[in-house]
C-alpha cells in the first residue's frame, strides 16, 4: 500500500514540472501553453482526489 501513496505525490512532480513548462514557454515564446497548463491543473486535482480516496479506502480496513 506504500507504493500508492509514493505515486499520490508523483502527480505533485508533474505537476510543478508542466507548471515549470508552461512558465518557461512563455518566457522564452511569449505563446501561452495551455496543454501544460491543463496537464498541471490536472495533476494537483489527481493528488487531492487520490489522497481523498486514499483516506477512505484506509478507513474501511479500520472499521473492519
Amino acid at each position: 500500500m506504500k507504493i500508492v501513496k509514493f505515486f499520490q505525490y508523483a502527480y505533485l512532480i508533474f505537476a510543478a514540472l508542466f507548471l515549470y513548462d508552461a512558465i518557461n514557454k512563455y518566457i522564452t515564446n511569449g505563446t501561452i501553453a495551455y496543454i501544460s497548463i491543463l496537464f498541471s491543473a490536472l495533476a494537483v486535482f489527481m493528488y487531492f482526489f487520490r489522497q481523498r480516496f486514499n483516506k477512505r479506502y484506509d478507513n474501511k480496513d479500520n472499521s473492519k
